[in-house]
């Protein structure tokens, strides 16, 4: 049976802190592969602070993964359009690969919440959870679903920091993957202008779905 591992995020920037966690997951659940997917409208940002163009994001991750086996950048969130929601994304993918076994990929600290989210009853029928945890810690699994806990180095990486460390120009290097790196610059992401003719910031309307991604 095919294993597919689904890791939905903003990543804006993506980092090597998700690249760490990703290479984990997939060795140790033996998936076939494992999808990078960029969320379209990442609702619980909404509000608080300006998220960069989908295809930007998009672009970052591809960079990131490139060379890297099993693991894969998608689009599909995208693809679909609006808010972004994890019962949408499994329903498409169980389509796309007939039969196979998905794993969620989520962070311990969001297992609580894992009730709040939109058609929860759909995503856990759909899936088995693959719960990321830090070494030492005992993340507490859901009632009813099926789980397996997956540990992945601790690297204190926040994207929130690699995006202040672009605006004071202080290094990306070892914390952003170099061709991820050369993206940022190139595409001016993250930078403080306020010049409209330069498309590198959006601002997304919020809408409820799916907190808790990483």
């Amino acid at each position: 049976m095919t294993r597919v591992g689904v890791f939905g995020g903003t990543f804006d920037p993506v980092h090597v802190g998700h690249l760490a966690a990703a290479v984990n997951v997939r060795y140790s659940l033996s998936l076939d592969r494992l999808l990078l997917v960029v969320a379209n409208v990442p609702w619980q940002k909404a509000g608080r602070r300006v998220v960069s163009p989908a295809e930007d994001r998009l672009a970052m991750v591809e960079a990131a993964v490139e060379g890297i086996p099993g693991l894969e950048a998608s689009r599909m969130e995208m693809d679909r359009g609006g808010a972004s929601y994890t019962a949408d994304t499994l329903a498409e993918l169980r389509e796309a690969y007939p039969g196979a076994e998905l794993f969620l990929v989520v962070g311990a600290d969001v297992v609580g919440d894992l009730d709040t989210w939109e058609r929860v009853e759909a995503v856990r029928d759909g899936c088995t959870l693959a719960v990321v945890k830090r070494p030492g810690s005992r993340p507490r699994l859901p009632a009813g679903w099926r789980a397996a806990v997956v540990e992945v180095p601790s690297l204190d990486i926040s994207s929130t920091d690699l995006r202040a460390r672009v605006i004071d120009g202080r290094p990306l290097d070892f914390l952003v993957p170099a061709p991820v790196v050369t993206l940022i610059r190139s595409r001016r992401l993250y930078s403080e202008s306020t010049d409209d003719s330069i498309p590198n910031r959006i601002h997304h309307p919020g809408r409820h779905g799916r907190p808790g991604r990483l």
